[in-house]
């Protein structure tokens, strides 16, 4: 039994990285996008994990489990304290954003 709990940590210390380096390099695609720079980071944070009483997170599990409709919609129709922007950014781009908004998700 011990050799079991010594042999489940070291192969659980192995996979780590593999899950981390997985999750922050989808994060990072988001947060070097100069989309997300000029326009998200302001209220959503550098790191796009929000800011008090700005932005809430965008690698939330809440945000990610959105669909890409309603998370196309909110960018570009706006939503509360949220802009909208139609007209601003190009549908390419608010596609973009989604995609790396929904592989984005940090737990």
């Amino acid at each position: 039994m011990r050799n079991f709990i010594l042999l489940s940590a070291v192969g659980s210390l192995l996979l780590a990285p593999v899950f981390v380096s997985a999750q922050s390099s989808a994060s990072e695609s988001l947060t070097k996008n100069s989309v997300f720079v000029n326009n998200c980071a302001k209220c959503h944070g550098k790191s796009a994990e929000g800011r008090f009483m700005a932005g809430p997170s965008l690698v939330s599990e809440k945000v990610t489990s959105m669909s890409a409709d309603d998370l196309r919609n909110i960018v570009t129709n706006g939503k509360g304290r949220m802009p909208k922007y139609s007209g601003k950014l190009s549908a390419a781009e608010i596609d973009t954003l989604v995609q790396q908004i929904k592989s984005s998700v940090k737990k």
